[in-house]
């Protein structure tokens, strides 16, 4: 009872010594000014892109005329050329020993005619002699010709202006017909090629203006459309002009964006669509307060963004100042 009797006051300072807290007020919202625009369904085309790549309109596999060894490259990969250019040399020593043959017989035929002339005025020959020897300068004229120009064929030269992309023989190789010796292309003469497939063959017609995308979107025009499948993929070629522009070069990967359909989207400005994250939100305008709305957006459009849940048609989405703003913040639209 003693015990108890000691304990009771240090209870009754403690319990005097214990103050309630109470809790802090919080801070109003500030009222912020803000500009916002009715989420509202706008049409738009589907679009499927299909891959290809830039190639040159002008493009040949240059190959020898007749057969001999390379002696020499004038023309590198990368080289630019003009029409007829050598770009290599071939060693054709049977065909210059055709043209010494050639040039030989010639002689003797002229000489033959010539004297069979001087005959001929005399009357110490026949006239069919005299027509045979001519008949022979002619004959030697025509191989004297086609040897000498069999000979020519052993500079190869570049059939337009270009570049030379690559060589596909070295020095020393054996040179033929039908094996090529150099790819070269014209740079400034450009076009797109891709594959469709036959379910969206029949939205792309000749002459028609279609976006392709390189390092940034430019216009294509449909120069050709292959009239049969590869059999092995099933798809069509389709070539597209590309206008001349900086940068733009064969072997460039790009896509073509090709129609399909007509559809609707709902939009907001891109402007209006806050990450937090992995979140999306946007504010809406309600009852004079910013309503805080967890989106998912799609496509991106010139500036505006496609809108897949979060938000209805009509509804004001704030698109100023949104990184300021907090969920139930009083906010003033701009009229």
């Amino acid at each position: 009872m003693k015990r108890f009797s000691l304990l009771l006051p240090v209870l009754v300072l403690a319990a005097c010594g214990r103050h309630e807290q109470t809790p802090a007020p919080v801070p109003a919202l500030p009222n912020v000014t803000v500009k916002a625009e009715a989420a509202k369904w706008s049409p738009h085309t589907a679009v499927e892109e299909v891959v290809g790549t830039v190639r040159s309109k002008k493009r040949a596999m240059v190959e020898a005329k007749v057969s001999g060894r390379v002696l020499d490259y004038t023309a590198t990969p990368g080289a630019m050329v003009k029409a007829g250019d050598l770009l290599a040399r071939l060693d054709v020593q049977e065909i210059q020993a055709k043209v010494d043959q050639a040039r030989a017989m010639l002689d003797q035929a002229k000489r033959d005619f010539d004297r069979q002339k001087q005959l001929i005025a005399s009357n110490a020959t026949t006239r069919q002699e005299f027509d045979a020897a001519d008949a022979r300068v002619k004959i030697g004229t025509g191989a004297v010709s086609e040897a000498e120009t069999m000979l020519g064929y052993a500079k190869v030269t570049a059939p337009f202006d270009g570049v030379v992309t690559r060589k596909l023989a070295d020095v020393g190789d054996l040179a033929m017909p039908g094996k090529p010796l150099l790819e070269i292309e014209a740079p400034t003469s450009l076009r797109f090629e891709a594959d469709l497939p036959e379910a969206i063959l029949d939205r792309v017609k000749l002459g028609e203006k279609m976006p392709v995308r390189l390092a940034k979107v430019i216009e294509g025009t449909v120069s050709e459309i292959s009239p049969v499948a590869d059999p092995v993929s099933r798809t069509f070629l389709v070539k597209l002009d590309l206008p001349a522009m900086e940068g733009l070069r064969t072997g460039q990967f790009g896509r073509v964006s090709v129609p399909v359909a007509e559809t609707k989207l709902l939009l907001v400005p891109q402007s209006a669509v806050l990450k937090r994250g992995q979140m999306e939100i946007v504010f809406v305008a309600k009852d004079g307060k910013a309503a805080l709305r967890l989106v998912k957006t799609g496509k991106v459009l010139d500036g505006r963004v496609e809108v897949l849940s979060g938000i209805e048609e009509g509804e004001q989405v704030i698109v100023s100042d949104i990184a300021r703003l907090a969920d139930g913040q009083p906010v003033t639209v701009q009229p």
